[in-house]
């Protein structure tokens, strides 16, 4: 639905009841007004009025007045409501007073960036491969870690209730337009992923924000958790979100990566976009692996590169670019392997978008692919190459020192995000662990 006009009808047609109006922080949480059905077609004429000073990284009290204003085309029912209950989702950009965008709203963040490609005559799609944790819930309501009732290995078939649970899952993504390739169990106990079909980049972003919350409550209505955090166990892998991504000329759609005449079946456009991405990569990582609990899982597995490499056959490479069989080639694309499932979706493809189009703009020069795997390879090759930053800290740092991912996405995000995050790792900086604790108390 593209028209105000016929999200109403459906609203009216379908018995919704209340329709919630979505938006994020700064760190990606999703915050949410409910409101009655009736109130919708005011809202849409008129904005839903909110105090924006309570939330992360918004603004001060003086200029607290905030303006939600939903986007018609993002219209669903939530499956997993009924009846008297039935609810609706709108996603919404978020205006001042006088009608402005809102600078610190991180999907207008993105809007401008894309606006940026627009004017390139580009248009920038990604598609992400969504991992997750499904751990039982015990008679508190609290997720067992330790649990192993789902032990399926990487592509097994696992047993139910998991299966259902998926099952339930994939509908419920359906029935809100939003389009899977597939699912399977990955290499964890209790881990899953899901793998998200291409689209628009903002269309992209909406739909990893619906799906963390509907695969929550989906979960929990089995009696299950969903956790999207990056390693929640020490003994278990961490989770991604590898994100695939391609530009595309606005005209004819094209894929503008596609050259089958190049040894990679890169063309010009797609070296100098992957390039940027390289060169800008360690302050991105500040966005697309932004908890502290992120750096422990980078580097754990092939899965979790920490090497600024790109490859074609190597999965340790942080990019890489996928086979494409031929005459498939509008399928080209590069695969960025560094973020996780807790990024905000509006503010990471901000960053990787501006970073390529970075390496566009200036012709960066495309270094060697680096093949062989590398976390087997020679110390001393090892050593030649970059890393990623290996704590949130050192990936703030990257961040505060890098001008053009600084630029996309403005001083006002960047300087409250930086703030943000460097409160959570002085935060955890400050705990004492059990660890610790086990390690030191006896000896010293």
């Amino acid at each position: 639905m593209d028209t105000v006009a016929e999200v109403l009808k459906a609203v009216e047609e379908r018995g919704v009841r209340f329709v919630a109006l979505w938006f994020t922080d700064i760190t990606g949480l999703v915050k949410s007004v409910m409101i009655p059905a009736a109130e919708l077609a005011n809202v849409f004429e008129n904005g839903s009025h909110f105090d924006g000073s309570a939330i992360e990284g918004f603004a001060r009290v003086a200029e607290s007045d905030m303006v939600l204003m939903p986007d018609p085309s993002s219209f669903v029912i939530l499956p997993w409501t009924d009846g008297e209950g039935k609810t609706a989702r709108l996603i919404c950009s978020i205006q001042t007073q006088d009608g402005d965008p809102f600078i610190g709203d991180p999907r207008n963040v993105l809007i401008k960036a894309l606006d940026q490609a627009r004017a390139m005559k580009m248009q920038y799609k990604t598609g992400m491969e969504l991992e997750f944790f499904l751990f039982p819930l015990d008679q508190a309501g609290q997720p067992v870690l330790s649990a192993q009732n789902d032990i399926a290995g990487y592509f097994d078939i696992p047993d139910d209730p998991i299966r259902s649970i998926r099952r339930r899952m994939l509908s419920a993504l359906s029935a809100m337009g939003i389009k899977v390739d597939s699912t399977h169990s990955e290499t964890g106990s209790g881990q899953h992923e899901i793998d998200f079909q291409y689209a628009p980049a903002l269309r992209s972003a909406d739909n990893i924000l619906t799906a963390r919350i509907a695969l929550k409550s989906i979960a929990s209505k089995f009696g299950y958790y969903c956790t999207f955090m990056p390693r929640p166990h020490a003994d278990l892998p961490g989770s991604g979100m590898h994100t695939h991504q391609s530009l595309h000329d606005t005209e004819t759609g094209t894929n503008l990566f596609a050259d089958g005449a190049s040894e990679f079946g890169l063309s010009s456009t797609a070296q100098t976009f992957l390039a940027g991405q390289l060169e800008h990569a360690r302050a991105m990582c500040a966005l697309l692996a932004p908890l502290v609990n992120s750096y422990k899982r980078l580097g754990t597995s092939f899965e979790a590169p920490v090497n600024v490499t790109w490859a074609h056959v190597n999965r340790s490479a942080l990019i890489r670019v996928p086979s494409t069989a031929p005459g498939k080639e509008y399928h080209t694309r590069l695969e960025l392997r560094c973020p996780d499932p807790t990024a905000n979706p509006y503010l990471a493809m901000t960053v990787m978008l501006q970073a390529g189009l970075d390496g566009i703009l200036h012709k960066m020069p495309l270094a060697d692919p680096m093949e062989e795997t590398l976390m087997q390879g020679a110390p001393g090759r090892m050593r030649q190459l970059e890393v990623l930053p290996q704590s949130l800290d050192e990936a703030l740092d990257a961040l505060s020192n890098d001008d053009v991912i600084l630029s996309a996405l403005g001083p006002y995000v960047s300087d409250r995000y930086i703030a943000a995050k460097r409160q959570e790792f002085a935060e955890y900086n400050r705990q004492v662990t059990e660890w610790e604790v086990t390690r030191y108390l006896s000896r010293f």
